[in-house]
């Protein structure tokens, strides 16, 4: 009994007990936790990037940049407008959140487009993260300021007025140097054309000059029009006319010279059904 009770008063002269180190080093292991699900709550609101208000862009820039060219210088049919909505709200649901979108509307003045939606897909509720934003409120903000007005766009489609002109090359040229060129070199680029495809100014017309890459870098459009498309991909959706004389295989090698030529990549040429 001597024994046991000088051991005992050595473990309380030492200062601790068995049960004094288990709740010391409970504690600890509390504590760690607590530092890190903080680290971890605030890496995940860093990880939330910010977003311009006007835009719904990423403040450092888009993640992608996706222009539509619209050819509204003529009406076109019924059939031909439904496919394009088709193809239209397809490529709308391939922006990635954080991609921007710029859709602009040809018009019959060279260089002359009508930029009817600038943004970036900022992302659904349904992707919203619940431990550091309000996902009502980020479906609210997506609905708002992306999905609707591109809807009520989507809806006009086939819209149009008769115009004198039809300067494809010249609207290309001014979506590369306002959309693309302003962009780190290694973001994705791409380029949607939904037009008729027949190039007409006073430079080079397809009426008069007919599809023939020879005929017009022998004009004046090919200096004049001429632009950079390095990394930008290039798709064509094509009208189709009634008794349009120009075979469609003349307007796809015509128009994949002309990409081509001015370094972009010519990503596909589809024949929208219906004449316009």
């Amino acid at each position: 009994m001597a024994r046991n009770r000088r051991r005992n008063s050595r473990a309380r002269k030492g200062g601790f007990s068995v049960g004094s180190i288990i709740a010391t080093v409970a504690l600890s292991v509390v504590a760690l936790g607590m530092i890190g699900a903080f680290g971890w709550l605030k890496y995940r609101a860093m990880s939330n990037v910010a977003l311009d208000k006007a835009s719904l862009c990423p403040v450092t820039g888009p993640t992608s940049e996706t222009a539509i060219l619209l050819d509204v210088t003529d009406p076109i049919s019924e059939p031909t407008s439904l496919d394009l909505k088709n193809q239209f709200r397809s490529l709308v649901e391939g922006i990635s959140v954080g991609g921007a979108i710029d859709i602009y509307a040809l018009t019959d003045k060279e260089g002359k487009l009508v930029n009817t939606f600038h943004g970036c897909n900022p992302g659904s509720g349904e992707l919203a993260d619940e431990w550091t934003s309000n996902p009502r409120l980020v479906q609210e903000r997506w609905e708002k300021g992306f999905q609707k007005p591109l809807d009520e766009i989507g809806g006009r489609l086939g819209t149009g007025a008769t115009g004198e002109f039809s300067p494809i090359m010249a609207g290309i040229q001014r979506i590369n140097l306002e959309a693309f060129q302003r962009l780190p070199a290694a973001t994705s680029k791409t380029l949607y054309v939904a037009s008729d495809m027949i190039e007409h100014t006073p430079s080079f017309s397809s009426y008069r000059d007919g599809v023939s890459i020879a005929k017009f870098d022998a004009s004046p459009a090919r200096e004049k029009f001429r632009t950079s498309l390095d990394g930008v991909s290039v798709k064509i959706l094509a009208f189709q006319r009634p008794g349009q004389k120009f075979k469609t295989e003349d307007l796809v090698a015509f128009w994949k010279s002309w990409i081509e030529g001015n370094n972009g990549e010519f990503a596909g040429f589809t024949r929208l059904e219906g004449l316009e």
